[in-house]
């Protein structure tokens, strides 16, 4: 079983952990987060992601990063270079469900959860419009606005 490390610009990983512990109060020993500040340059960022993954214990991590390029995701990369590890850039809530159902999995089938669960999770939504609403709250009625002068 793989353990999960989010690794995002603070405080993206820590609110993403307490979003997954509120869904997955059982999830704490398997899931960690980084929160890399602003300030922190790539080395310092890299030893937290070590550290974090030193202290999951665990011989698989699957790490979710939040924007690939960016520093946090930089650093997971060379965190994770020659370990039994994969990153995955655009950790959102939808990925981050998808992986802890299926926590019990291989790292690779993992990475296939959390790429499927963050683009089966984006869509676009609309509001159904209530009957008997007018199309816009916008513009003028004659029929209901009488104007005296």
């Amino acid at each position: 079983m793989a353990s999960i490390l989010i690794v995002a610009h603070a405080p993206l990983a820590s609110s993403l952990l307490a979003v997954a512990q509120h869904v997955y109060p059982d999830c704490s020993r398997t899931l960690a987060s980084v929160d890399v500040e602003a300030a922190a340059g790539l080395e310092a960022a890299e030893a937290q992601v070590r550290g974090a993954m030193a202290a999951l214990g665990a011989a698989d991590v699957l790490i979710l990063a939040d924007v690939f390029g960016a520093t946090p995701c930089n650093a997971a990369l060379a965190a994770a270079d020659g370990l039994h590890s994969r990153v995955v850039a655009g950790v959102n809530v939808p990925m981050l469900w998808r992986t802890l159902c299926y926590a019990e999995g291989t790292l690779e089938d993992l990475v296939s959860r959390a790429v499927a669960g963050a683009t089966q999770g984006v869509m676009q939504v609309s509001v159904p419009r209530r009957q008997n609403q007018p199309n816009s709250s916008v513009g003028h009625d004659p029929v209901t606005h009488s104007h005296q002068q």
